[in-house]
C-alpha cells in the first residue's frame, strides 16, 4: 500500500500569517517572493523565497508578495496576497494561471488577493497610516545588495516623511526553527527516504565503481519514494573523503578506500541531511577504525549535549572535546551543527535551542596526508527533555556498518 501523501494544511499557513500579523504590534510589513531571472538553463525550476513559501505554500510565482497591514479598517484586508498580472502570451509557454475569484481564494487560503500593480499604493498608504515599517527579510552584509523589503522601505521614506523602519528579522526564523507536528512528519518522511537511499547505496558499494555510480543509486531510491535530492550530494572516496565539499564524483573506488556520503532527501519541501562513512572493502583497517571510533564518540557526545536551553556552541564543544582528546583537534575544521527544515542549512534564530528544532550533528576528522576522512552526521530533534536522533537507524557503529556491508 502506498503511503499517504503528506502536506502542510491551508489552516497551518493561515495560522502562520496570523501570528506574524499579531507579532508586528501595529507595524506594516511585506514578504516578497522574489523575481525569476530569465535564463536558458532549465535544469532547476525557479523557487519563491523560502520565507514567502513558509507563509503561503506558493511556489514558482515570480514577483508575488504578502502585505501585512494591521491598521487598515477592514480585518479581511489586513493580510493581502499579491500576484503578478496574467499574460496570455506567457501562459502559452508556461501554462495557464488562475483568475482572481472565489476558487483562487479557497485554493490559497487568502481572503484578499490583488495584482502586484496595487502593491506600491497600498504599501505606501499603510506606511502613511502606521508610520512604522517592519523588516522581515534577513539583512545582508554591507558589501551586498540590501534586503528587498528594506529597499522598498527606503524608497517609501522618500515619499512619506516620519516613517520608522524596525528590525523584526528574527520573527520568521524563530517561527520556522520550531517545527509543527505536520512539519516533523514531512521531515521524518524525508528521513525515511534518505535511510532507504543510504541502504541502497551501501549495498552498491564495491571497488571498481565510480563515486557517481553510488550517487545515482541513492538518488534513484529517493525518487522511487516520491522524494527529491535536498542538495547536491557529496560522495568522496579515498583522499576525496577529506575534501569537505567534494563535488566531482568521477573517481573510481579502490580497495581499502573509505567513502564519505553526505546526502539527503527532501519531501514536501522539507529536507534531511545525513553523512555516513563506509569502507569500500567491507571492513575498516585498524587505523581507519581508530579514527572512526573517535568521530562516532564525538557524534554521540554532541547528541547528548543537544537539549532545550543548550547553545550550538555547547553542542560543538561536546564534539570538539572528544576529538581533541583523541589527538585530532586540528583535523576537525568545521562547525558541528546547523538547523534543518525548509532549507538544508535552515534559518537560525538568535538564542538557545528550543524543543521542536531539528539540527544536524556532524563531527568529522579529515586526514588528506593519510588519504581518508571520516564524517558522521545525524538529524536530531530537540525534545522537551533532551533530543531524539531521527537518523540513528542508518548504520553508524563499526559493527553495524560492517554487518550491513557483509550482508550485501
Amino acid at each position: 500500500m502506498e503511503p499517504q501523501a503528506l502536506t502542510i494544511s491551508l489552516d497551518e499557513y493561515r495560522e502562520r500569517r496570523r501570528r506574524v500579523l499579531e507579532s508586528l504590534e501595529g507595524a506594516a510589513a511585506v514578504v516578497l517572493a522574489g523575481a525569476e531571472i530569465a535564463s536558458d538553463s532549465r535544469q532547476w525550476r525557479w523557487r519563491t523565497d523560502r520565507l514567502f513559501w513558509y507563509l503561503t505554500g506558493i511556489d514558482h510565482e515570480s514577483d508575488a508578495a504578502v502585505l501585512f497591514d494591521p491598521t487598515t479598517e477592514d480585518p479581511a484586508r489586513r493580510i493581502t496576497l499579491f500576484l503578478r498580472p496574467r499574460d496570455p502570451e506567457a501562459e502559452r509557454w508556461d501554462g495557464g494561471r488562475d483568475p482572481i475569484d472565489s476558487a483562487l481564494k479557497a485554493k490559497t487560503g487568502f481572503t484578499n488577493i490583488k495584482r502586484t500593480g496595487s502593491l506600491p499604493g497600498l504599501l505606501t498608504e499603510a506606511a502613511r497610516r502606521t508610520k512604522r515599517l517592519a523588516c522581515l527579510h534577513p539583512f545582508t552584509p554591507y558589501n551586498a545588495e540590501i534586503s528587498p523589503d528594506l529597499a522598498l522601505f527606503r524608497r517609501i521614506g522618500e515619499h512619506v516623511p516620519g516613517v520608522a523602519v524596525e528590525d523584526r528579522t528574527q520573527l520568521l526564523p524563530a517561527m520556522r526553527a520550531v517545527k509543527s507536528p505536520a512539519e516533523l512528519a514531512l521531515i521524518e518522511r524525508a528521513v525515511a527516504a534518505t535511510a532507504a537511499g543510504f541502504t541502497a547505496g551501501l549495498r552498491a558499494i564495491r571497488p571498481g565503481l565510480r563515486e557517481a555510480d553510488i550517487e545515482r543509486v541513492i538518488t534513484a531510491t529517493f525518487r522511487e519514494l516520491d522524494s527529491e535530492p535536498a542538495f547536491e550530494p557529496i560522495v568522496g572516496a579515498g583522499s576525496n573523503a577529506a575534501v569537505l565539499h567534494y563535488q566531482d564524483s568521477e573517481t573510481v573506488v579502490k580497495e581499502g578506500d573509505l567513502i564519505v556520503i553526505d546526502y539527503g532527501a527532501a519531501y514536501g519541501g522539507y529536507a534531511s541531511d545525513v553523512t555516513r562513512t563506509f569502507p569500500a572493502s567491507g571492513r575498516f583497517t585498524a587505523e581507519q577504525r581508530e579514527v572512526y571510533e573517535v568521530v562516532l564518540e564525538a557524534n554521540l557526545a554532541a547528541i547528548a549535549a543537544a537539549r532545550p536551553g543548550a547553545t550550538f556552541t555547547e553542542v560543538d564543544a561536546a564534539a570538539r572535546a572528544v576529538i581533541e582528546k583523541g589527538g585530532y583537534g586540528d583535523a576537525f575544521i568545521h562547525g558541528t551543527s546547523h538547523n534543518v527544515g525548509i532549507e538544508v542549512h535552515d534559518v537560525t534564530p538568535d538564542g538557545p535551542l528550543q524543543a521542536g528544532m531539528v539540527i544536524t550533528v556532524e563531527p568529522g576528522i579529515y586526514l588528506p596526508d593519510k588519504g581518508f576522512g571520516v564524517r558522521i552526521e545525524d538529524d536530531v530533534l530537540i525534545t522537551e527533555t533532551g533530543s531524539r536522533d531521527l537518523t540513528g537507524a542508518i548504520p553508524k557503529t563499526v559493527a553495524a556498518v560492517e554487518a550491513a556491508m557483509a550482508s550485501r
